[in-house]
């Protein structure tokens, strides 16, 4: 069983949304379809087939978020050494081309949000970024060619 890297918040996060599930959104979606089969015929009954679609859902959720909590490995980046980049580090990093700033937070595949300035350890970046120093250079393949970053700061 592969054990994935997360941070304590990232856990918190997954652990919450589970709860939420299932003691809110199953018991709301049970009601649900007990009043929708109480309309009567349940084949041409749109509240009843949505209710059960919502139902496949919510426990395909509960049983994915499951599956990542069980296989999950707590990561304190707090206790790790800021010497090079490593799993949980916050990063500044300059694009060498047009001199701009970005700062990354290195997360696991499962808390990665770019809109919140978190991109996965095992993304391209964030593979060529583990185990820099500062002043280091970063050569990356995107979509778009290739880009250059240097490595400013290890937060």
């Amino acid at each position: 069983m592969e054990r994935i890297p997360i941070t304590r918040s990232g856990y918190d996060k997954l652990k919450k949304e589970i709860e939420h599930l299932q003691k809110v959104e199953r018991p709301q979606n049970i009601k649900a379809i007990e009043e929708a089969r109480a309309h009567g015929d349940l084949s041409e009954n749109a509240e009843f087939t949505a209710a059960k679609d919502r139902q496949g859902f919510i426990e395909g959720r509960i049983g994915e978020l499951g599956y990542k909590l069980a296989n999950a490995d707590i990561i304190d980046p707090d206790t790790l050494s800021k010497d090079c980049v490593v799993f949980g580090c916050t990063v500044l990093l300059e694009n060498i081309d047009n001199e701009e700033n970005v700062k990354y937070q290195l997360v696991g595949p499962y808390e990665a949000s770019i809109e919140e300035g978190r991109i996965s350890v095992s993304s391209p970046l964030g593979r060529a970024v583990v185990g820099k120093k500062p002043g280091d250079e970063i050569k990356i393949q995107a979509p778009g060619g290739e880009r250059c970053y240097e490595l400013v700061e290890i937060l």
